[in-house]
């Protein structure tokens, strides 16, 4: 199963030569651009809090983006939920979740690509080009490891 969740994470997509993006709001007010991360690479996670697998992945995601916010990545979370943003501080304050979350309700079709379930990851390369998707779970180690394949198959 771990295999082809990595099958399905390495699926590369060629949606565009230019970098995407998408202007969001975090749960504090404050605006960003998914340009704004440029050099790094951003892990788009989309999730609801009556989601299963959103729960058991949020601790992976906290250690990704705790082990290369400074250097080289980070993790965004994208709530697709119509409840207050008040319920959703709460739900990640009870899972200490301090990566950056926004609110974006319901989706299907994103700038990024598809949505088709929850929760959805897209991998976005420092050059702001959307790399992989994996619906379902994932792990620190997932992530590590497409993108150390990523590097050494992209970079000379």
């Amino acid at each position: 199963m771990k295999r082809l969740l990595l099958l399905l994470l390495l699926s590369v997509y060629s949606f565009s030569l230019y970098a995407v993006d998408m202007s969001l709001t975090d749960l504090n007010g404050k605006e960003s651009k998914l340009t704004d991360y440029l050099g790094k690479w951003v892990v788009v996670n989309y999730w609801a809090t009556w989601c299963p697998p959103c729960r058991e992945e949020m601790p992976e995601l906290q250690a990704f983006h705790d082990k290369h916010e400074k250097t080289d990545g980070v993790v965004l979370g994208l709530n697709t939920e119509v409840i207050a943003e008040d319920d959703i501080k709460e739900f990640l304050d009870d899972y200490f979740v301090t990566y950056p979350n926004f609110r974006v309700g319901p989706v299907s079709d994103t700038e990024l690509g598809k949505v088709p379930g929850l929760p959805t990851t897209f991998l976005v390369s420092p050059e702001g080009k959307v790399e992989a998707r994996q619906v379902g779970g994932v792990t620190l180690k997932m992530i590590e490891k497409f993108i150390k394949k990523w590097d050494a198959k992209n970079k000379n």
